[in-house]
């Protein structure tokens, strides 16, 4: 197959496991934790980088910031030979009980969002394949971490998440809010692949904080923190996968 118009790989340049971070510095950060890593391809908001863990090989590949570019990393990952995608980013809370540095692995992701719905009914589940699922709790388990199981939402508009949608989504009992679990989701299941996340929380809807409120770093410090333990987390979910 031919190389990819905006990952830039083709064909034996990636794994068959793959850890997709929104954030192109979050690439980095999850590489700096492998034992060896190398920077395959990078093009726009798409950084791609093959690493080591404990023995096993996997893919970093940044999606950017949305459903419409994670669908476009999916798509063209899943073209080369990656099986299997776990979304290792962040998210905002949607329980008061939901603090900020938390984490939150998703049971399923409700579809805020346009890009899955050109490819199917907004009826049909996002859902996460269920050994990514419980490869990421039982990792968290062994690494004697808590973690929040349960749905969450993916939506377009991060800055039209309106009071309205806002107690809507917590009323129906919905964890945390991020921007591409939703399309990831509904791809994988589509292609016959397997699909996962964990996200922690960098804000709280409810009580009304969002990162980058409080200091000038996008992100609250206890969140940093426990971004590098989401990421050994996902790492430990993938030697097991």
């Amino acid at each position: 197959m031919a190389k990819q118009p905006h990952l830039l790989v083709e064909e034996g340049d990636v794994h068959e496991i793959a850890i997709i971070p929104g954030d192109p510095g979050r690439v980095d950060r999850i590489a700096d934790q492998c034992d060896d890593s190398e920077v395959v391809a990078q093009n726009r908001e798409y950084k791609v980088v093959n690493a080591e863990y404990e023995g096993c090989e996997l893919t970093i590949c940044s999606t950017g910031i949305g459903c419409p570019s994670a669908a476009i990393a999916v798509e063209e990952l899943s073209r080369v030979g990656v099986e299997t995608f776990l979304r290792c980013g962040t998210c905002g809370g949607l329980q008061s009980d939901i603090e900020i540095g938390d984490m939150i692995v998703a049971s399923g992701a409700a579809k805020e969002e346009g890009t899955s719905k050109r490819y199917e009914s907004a009826n049909y589940p996002a859902v996460p394949d269920y050994d990514a699922l419980t490869e990421l709790v039982g990792a968290a388990e062994r690494n004697g971490e808590e973690v929040h199981v349960g749905p969450i939402v993916s939506d377009d508009a991060f800055y039209n998440e309106s009071e309205d949608f806002v107690d809507d989504w917590e009323d129906a009992n919905l964890l945390a809010i991020e921007m591409e679990a939703a399309t990831v989701f509904s791809l994988a299941r589509r292609k016959g692949l397997r699909a996962g996340a964990i996200c922690t929380v960098d804000g709280n809807l409810v009580e009304g904080t969002q990162k980058g409120a409080d200091s000038d770093d996008e992100l609250p410090e206890k969140a940093k923190n426990n971004v590098e333990r989401a990421i050994k987390i996902t790492l430990e979910a993938v030697t097991a996968l």
